[in-house]
């Protein structure tokens, strides 16, 4: 079963992401649970959990299909000690408020060495902030998604989101978002059938298809191995249909939340109904 859908507005409250789902016809959906671009966010109250709650009922979304993302500001494996501890209880609020909200997955952007330490010592910092927020939460998976290579961003290289891994205490609760516009600027090739069966078969040997818990479904304005993160509308980039064409059609991509973050929210409800039309 494909669940397909997009990254609707929370505003208001998070319990109007799953009815802004519902109009789009998505079978998933992501959402920011505070304010993406604040450190800090008024608690979730009882009656906006409650209603969250009970509207994934009425409308038909259960964990499995819901892709939760979390502030663009943290950093978790900043170089600079104050910053990191800032970034890291952030990071632990979000993980709370997935909990709250009976949610079972958290997208987050690895982080950034900021050219001021070590790779390999920042991934290490990575990981050691995740099972800090892992031990002192439950029932929250921890998805690490992978980014474009923009800047001394981490995660652009299967490889990286592989160390970081490895390096997780409880590996039942980490797990990858794949990134379609990201994976093809950080140089992954995604035009062709071949060459999705070349990146997959990469992902499969390099991290593993047991720890894709999310997509985001995007199109690229930047040139293959750019690293740069602009999204475009499906079929409107430098990627193409063929991807998506795959994606849709292929079982290991079943049972995951996989959300539009194109950039015409207006055509939103036709990308998803064309996605449908794909998996069918």
């Amino acid at each position: 079963m494909k669940y397909i859908g997009a990254h609707v507005s929370a505003a208001g409250g998070v319990e109007n992401a799953p009815k802004n789902a519902y109009e789009l016809g998505a079978t998933a959906f992501a959402l920011f649970t505070k304010n993406q671009r604040q450190w800090v966010a008024k608690p979730l109250t009882s009656k906006s959990i409650d209603l969250f709650k009970e509207r994934c009922e009425k409308y038909g979304y259960k964990p499995e299909q819901i892709l939760p993302h979390d502030s663009y500001l943290i950093n978790l494996g900043h170089p600079e000690q104050e910053a990191l501890d800032k970034s890291r209880v952030a990071f632990l609020d979000e993980m709370e408020r997935c909990m709250q909200l009976g949610l079972d997955r958290l997208n987050f952007h690895p982080g950034s060495h900021l050219r001021k330490m070590d790779i390999s010592e920042c991934l290490a910092r990575i990981a050691e902030s995740i099972n800090i927020a892992l031990d002192k939460t439950e029932g929250v998976i921890a998805v690490i998604e992978n980014t474009a290579g923009q800047g001394s961003n981490l995660g652009w290289q299967f490889e990286e989101l592989a160390e970081i891994i490895e390096q997780v205490d409880d590996k039942s609760r980490v797990g990858v978002c794949l990134d379609t516009c990201h994976t093809f600027a950080a140089g992954y090739d995604l035009r062709t059938p071949e060459a999705c069966e070349k990146t997959f078969a990469d992902f499969e040997n390099t991290v593993g298809f047991k720890y894709l818990q999310g997509m985001h479904l995007n199109d690229s304005k930047g040139e293959l191995g750019s690293r740069k993160d602009r999204h475009h509308s499906l079929g409107e980039g430098e990627i193409g249909w063929e991807v998506f064409r795959y994606i849709m059609k292929d079982k290991r991509f079943d049972g995951i939340p996989m959300v539009l973050e194109t950039i015409d929210e207006s055509i939103w409800k036709d990308e998803i109904n064309a996605l449908k039309m794909l998996a069918a």
